[in-house]
């Protein structure tokens, strides 16, 4: 079996206060993968009863730790478990798992590669400023990793293996999944690839835990300090912004 059979992965899902929407989401995905890895982030809602019944591996934080330790703590479970990849997605349903076989069919056309769902299609169904943040994560973050990147600001993501070893990575919440693009690319020598998603935000159960001004700007500072870090600084942005993204569709 390879890294990308559903049995040889983990879908790893962070979520705080999801109580109205995780049990779908759960169930969802475990009609497509046998292995979920839920990291309760300090939750103070039924989120943890309302999938207490369900056969998966939770990992609670006593207090929010933020969606960086989530997905950290949920890596180094998936590898302690003996699996070769993870599919990240989040579980306020912003994500769907019918989407997770479209990844999976990128990762096998694109080895060592993380994939993206991208929320590209119906993006007028993005609130403006959400827009306007993605945009200006885009354009900085491409410019991190030298390569151009299609919505760096997506949570549902294939992680190889190269991927997951970047776990200790000194990053938090928001920021590290920035951090992971950069560093898979610049440290690690993975490719990036995105796969056209619907973008979805009618009916949303709660308030999005991203704060647009203060996590854009986190992770701004963040990419700048690893473009000069990193060097041939113009270079690097030529290379990002030159060409257009690597999008594949495994339907057309």
């Amino acid at each position: 079996m390879s890294a990308t059979d559903a049995d040889r992965i983990a879908v790893v899902i962070p979520a705080l206060n999801e109580e109205l929407a995780i049990r779908e989401v759960v169930q969802s995905v475990l009609a497509i993968c046998p292995n979920v890895i839920l990291i309760d982030d300090g939750s103070t809602d039924a989120t943890l009863d309302r999938v207490a019944d369900l056969p998966i591996t939770v990992i609670r934080h006593a207090t929010p730790m933020g969606k960086g330790q989530g997905l950290r703590d949920g890596f180094r479970k998936a590898l302690e478990l003996g699996f070769d990849a993870v599919v990240a997605m989040d579980g306020d349903g912003q994500h769907l798992a019918a989407d997770i076989p479209r990844l999976l069919a990128a990762a096998r056309k694109y080895p060592e590669h993380i994939v993206i769902g991208a929320r590209i299609r119906n993006k007028d169904n993005q609130p403006k400023a959400r827009r306007r943040a993605n945009a200006i994560a885009d354009w900085g973050i491409s410019w991190g990793c030298g390569v151009p990147v299609a919505d760096t600001q997506s949570g549902q993501r294939y992680y190889p293996l190269g991927a997951l070893e970047l776990a200790d990575l000194e990053a938090d919440d928001f920021v590290f999944e920035a951090a992971l693009l950069i560093a898979a690319v610049r440290d690690k020598r993975l490719g990036v690839v995105s796969v056209p998603i619907d973008s979805r935000y009618q009916g949303e159960f709660r308030l999005s835990h991203f704060r647009p001004v203060r996590d854009v700007s986190r992770i701004t500072w963040y990419t700048v300090k690893r473009v000069v870090h990193y060097g041939r600084v113009i270079e690097s942005y030529r290379r990002s912004h030159s060409t257009p993204a690597v999008i594949y569709d495994p339907e057309t």
